[in-house]
């Protein structure tokens, strides 16, 4: 079912930085890991930003209505809701003055409480400067005093190009990720090319996968050869359209010189979630031996032969159905928060959360390309530590890279042997 939207018109509120309000900055030392799903968010909230002209800043948002209190006058409907939603832009070193913030109040009124729609809406940023910086944005459900918050970063004095583009529906509003299926339409606005031929050439999607934790063997390579090169024209109005072809992924450049440009990925199926037997056939090979994964992946019957893997594990059907969403949960949440140019779950962040879980704490370094995962006391030696680092390139701005390490071995077949076992173990 498709959920209805709505864009939201609400005039922002600046708030200055002297008097009475007290501003934390996003430092280094942040537990950050509430943005992977450690606790649940009580607003699911999105938000991207995208630069129409030089140093000109957008930061758009979207809420679900169903995570809002909806109040009545005392007679029943209309509803209403209030949130407020608040930006604060920092340095992305983590160090240094408060650059700019400004909060809006949102307002929706709807006559029936079971219904679901998008909340769309969008600040201006005013920050001035070559520096990247880093937003925080926060939404308060002013009615029942829940919030969620997420982090974007803005890059500046650096010719990615990613900011200036957007993916968006055929009606102008934003899309919140940059994923198409194969063989759908889809609308780019890109107004600072309006007028403009962009060089564009699709790279077949990667099947490789990622190597346990402890196997220091090189990271899984994107294709540096793509399958097809062609030109597409940016219109006057600053837009473009493109009827995708298959899995893999696009990439749009303006500068034929530079390999700098915006990345269109492409993938299969249901994608972020699980649903079809393809889907769930792929997960499994970090847990199955070469045996069983030969009989899954040949099968005729891919779901009867993945459910068979599933019972035999659990050694019932009630428990198959509680490991099979444990699992899968863990890999719909690593391709929402993974995904480079490959589905998350095949990227190295993915993997370690799919085997291991959300870690008790994660730790951003002071340069933004670091994290370190700690499953269990930071202080406590016997804890599991993971340390990624970001991988940089031209396609992908999400791609960080395990620093794998013998000392994981034993952690890694415990794990997996749990799994093996339809038991869902939380490190």
């Amino acid at each position: 079912m498709k959920i209805p939207l709505l864009k939201v018109y609400a005039a922002a509120m600046f708030i200055a930085s002297a008097g009475c309000s007290t501003y934390v900055p996003v430092a280094a030392g942040d537990n950050l890991a509430y943005l992977y799903g450690k606790g649940a968010a009580a607003i699911r909230l999105d938000a991207r930003v995208y630069e129409p002209a030089a140093m000109r800043t957008t930061l758009y948002f979207k809420l679900r209505t169903a995570d809002l209190l909806y109040k009545g006058t005392g007679g029943g409907g209309p509803y209403h809701a209030r949130v407020m939603m608040h930006y604060e832009a920092w340095p992305a070193t983590g160090k240094g003055d408060l650059l700019d913030s400004a909060s809006t109040l949102v307002k929706d009124q709807r006559a029936d409480q079971t219904e679901d729609r998008e909340l769309i809406g969008s600040m201006v940023v005013n920050v001035a400067g070559d520096q990247p910086y880093l937003l925080r944005i926060t939404a308060h459900d002013l009615n029942r005093d829940a919030q969620s918050t997420v982090l974007a970063r803005v890059e500046r004095g650096m010719a990615t190009h990613r900011d200036e583009f957007m993916r968006t529906a055929a009606n102008g509003l934003p899309y919140f990720d940059d994923r198409v299926q194969p063989g759908a339409m889809a609308h780019v606005r890109a107004d600072q090319f309006a007028g403009q031929a962009l060089f564009a050439a699709h790279y077949p999607a990667s099947q490789k996968l990622p190597a346990p934790v402890f196997a220091e063997v090189p990271s899984v390579a994107l294709g540096t050869t793509p399958d097809s090169t062609f030109f597409v024209h940016v219109d006057t109005d600053g837009t473009f359209a493109l009827r995708t072809g298959s899995s893999g992924y696009y990439h749009f450049r303006p500068d034929t010189s530079s390999m700098e440009g915006y990345t269109l990925f492409i993938a299969d199926g249901s994608y972020p979630l699980v649903a079809s037997a393809a889907d769930m056939a792929g997960p499994l090979r970090y847990i199955t031996s070469l045996k069983e994964w030969d009989a899954i992946s040949t099968a005729k019957d891919q779901r009867k032969e993945v459910e068979k893997f599933w019972v035999n594990a659990a050694g019932s059907r009630d428990r198959a159905r509680e490991a099979i969403a444990g699992y899968y949960g863990r890999v719909e949440t690593a391709n929402r928060h993974f995904t480079s140019c490959m589905e998350g779950w095949k990227t190295d962040r993915g993997l370690v959360h799919i085997i291991f879980g959300t870690p008790t704490s994660i730790r951003r370094g002071s340069d933004g390309n670091t994290e370190t995962w700690t499953y269990g006391e930071e202080t406590n030696l016997m804890s599991l530590v993971f340390e990624f680092v970001r991988k940089p390139g031209p396609f992908c701005d999400n791609e960080l890279v395990l620093l794998r390490n013998q000392g994981l071995k034993s952690a890694w077949y415990r794990n997996v042997e749990s799994w093996r076992n339809g038991r869902i173990l939380q490190n």
